[in-house]
């Protein structure tokens, strides 16, 4: 039998139940709290993107979802983080088509060398037939999803010593991320490519452990590698792509209108990321210059003819055939 509700407790279960009417929804729904896990630099755009995607997103649920960014490389190297995604420790994180061919390796067709001409070919890639084949199997098979496709900017290469072909990169020790197309690209040049983590990059080449790196003109300010690189070599060899990837369970099991929210947000943060990107690229070869660089202006076609030569013949199984040059075609 039910007891009776005493006079106190009634005026006590009344005042209860008012102050939960009258407290804010954010303190009464479960907060969604969401890990994005990052490489670069805080003063890099992509972690700028981060932030702006984080602020839009709690304007508009109230704080209810909370996006929580990790950048410098905190939880761990590029590979360790999209592994934490692909097992649910970690909702988001954001890297290189390259690195994810880790995880599904047709994927490292969509940063091969040489294959986008500018940032507008890049974006054409996220509504072709290729790419969306790609996320699906990414999807199924190793439980992360792109949600974007960000310009990250063309790559460029720095060096302790002038090098102006390909014949000056003989024996060279090249930094390059562990991607074996990257590796093939370098080799292309009679390059030495050496595998570095990029937090432990700039104390690398301050070391000369490498003789010089590749990276975009935004990466290579924001990481400051112009205090222990001398010469800045434009050869445009690669243009990337970074794709936020989120965990395929977790963004299933968040509710549509949530979805749509967040799917919104990283569409207008990723569309700020690559003017924001154009705009510092359209400079930094000045900036740099300013900050102490040598700037080298070598011939294109000179860099490309090996690494066309070579690299897209050694992947074809891999990437698909013709896939290389479907996409170039775009």
């Amino acid at each position: 039998m039910t007891k009776p509700i005493s006079r106190i407790s009634r005026r006590a279960f009344a005042a209860g139940t008012a102050s939960m009417i009258a407290m804010p929804t954010v303190l009464r729904a479960q907060a969604t709290v969401i890990r994005w896990g990052e490489l670069l630099a805080t003063t890099h755009p992509q972690v700028q993107m981060i932030d702006r995607v984080a602020k839009d997103v709690k304007d508009k649920t109230n704080g209810r979802i909370d996006i929580q960014s990790f950048p410098n490389g905190q939880l761990g190297s590029g590979k360790d983080m999209m592994e934490s995604v692909a097992a649910g420790a970690l909702q988001f994180t954001t890297d290189g088509a390259g690195a994810l061919g880790a995880f599904l390796p047709q994927l490292s067709l969509v940063e091969a060398p040489y294959l986008w001409r500018d940032a507008a070919h890049l974006a054409k890639v996220a509504a072709s037939p290729i790419f969306i084949k790609l996320n699906e199997d990414l999807a199924t098979r190793r439980g992360m999803r792109m949600l974007n496709v960000t310009y990250y900017g063309k790559r460029h290469l720095t060096a302790n010593k002038a090098v102006r072909t390909p014949a000056d990169m003989v024996g060279f020790k090249l930094r390059v991320p562990p991607v074996d197309v990257f590796r093939a690209m370098a080799e292309a040049w009679g390059a030495r490519p050496t595998p570095i983590a990029f937090p432990e990059l700039y104390l690398s080449l301050s070391q000369n452990a490498v003789d010089g790196q590749e990276n975009p003109l935004p990466t290579i300010q924001s990481g400051k590698f112009f205090e222990v690189q001398k010469f800045l070599v434009l050869t445009e060899h690669i243009i990337t792509p970074r794709m936020p990837i989120v965990n395929e369970a977790f963004w299933k099991g968040l509710p549509a209108a949530d979805r749509t929210l967040l799917q919104a947000a990283l569409d207008a943060g990723a569309a700020w990321q690559d003017q924001e990107l154009l705009r510092q690229e359209a400079s930094l070869v000045a900036t740099l210059k300013g900050q102490g660089m040598t700037v080298i202006e070598p011939d294109l076609a000179a860099w490309r003819k090996p690494v066309l030569d070579a690299v897209p013949a050694k992947f074809e199984e891999r990437w698909g055939k013709g896939s290389f040059d479907t996409l170039k075609a775009l």
